[in-house]
């Protein structure tokens, strides 16, 4: 793998498990130092010790940035550990799919402070370190939801949705400072947040209708979020990279 990122300083939220951790692992291996946040500290901690057995550079940072306070402090956190600050990957997420009858405002509340509101602060707190004249990239993780939805999926639907407005208006605020601002937008990805919600039949279903013939990885995901990251996407700013095997823009 490239060194393409080389000397950055990353946070990545939620990085504990699924598309975070990939995501951790895989800019460490292009040679990031990478600060790990998830709620848990052993969620965080075992990240930490397979990316330092592998010879990256990574920082726990295990903070609720569910709150404004908790997204920068653990920004400031990670600009302390690593004595400079380029890459936020907004990445956390607490998922609840209920019917419309069946929402209720406890989960509502959790789902926009953890996915919607921690993103709006962190681009607060990012902005404030990032140096003006190096810029940064932000990388905010949406969904094909925001594009094309299901039921019993109001609320998340609606976040992931305002998460790629939040990305086209920060870029264009943002931009003048040298920061770019993008979001991916995964297809249904195997992880151990998704299985809740996932069995053989709907997997079959997914596979059979998407062109490429196969489910997306946690990989798959963190490449691109990678690319966006470093400057091979250095002119790329304001976008939504759907990454789904060709399963939302078209009909087979």
């Amino acid at each position: 793998m490239n060194q393409d990122l080389l000397g950055r300083v990353a946070l990545i939220t939620g990085a504990g498990a699924g598309i975070g951790r990939e995501t951790a692992l895989q800019m460490a291996a292009r040679g990031a130092t990478v600060c790990i946040n998830d709620i848990k500290e052993e969620l965080v901690t075992p990240v930490v010790d397979t990316i330092k057995d592998r010879g990256g550079k990574a920082f726990a940072v295990p903070m609720n940035i569910a709150s404004r306070e908790g997204i920068r402090e653990a920004i400031r956190r990670s600009f302390e550990l690593g004595g400079r600050f380029d890459i936020l990957v907004n990445n956390a997420a607490w998922v609840r799919y209920q019917a419309v009858p069946d929402i209720m405002p406890e989960t509502m509340e959790r789902m926009l402070d953890v996915g919607f509101k921690s993103v709006v602060w962190s681009l607060q707190e990012a902005a404030a370190v990032m140096d003006p004249e190096r810029g940064g990239s932000i990388v905010n993780v949406a969904s094909v939801a925001a594009l094309r939805s299901a039921a019993n999926s109001v609320v998340y639907s609606g976040i992931k949705a305002g998460i790629l407005g939040i990305t086209r208006a920060a870029a264009a605020e943002l931009g003048a400072r040298n920061i770019r601002v993008n979001a991916v937008c995964p297809s249904a990805v195997p992880t151990e947040g998704t299985q809740r919600n996932r069995d053989a039949e709907r997997d079959a279903n997914r596979i059979a209708r998407t062109p490429l013939g196969r489910l997306g990885t946690v990989e798959d995901i963190a490449r691109a979020i990678c690319f966006l990251a470093s400057d091979d996407a250095g002119f790329i700013t304001a976008q939504a990279l759907t990454v789904d095997g060709g399963i939302t823009l078209t009909n087979i």
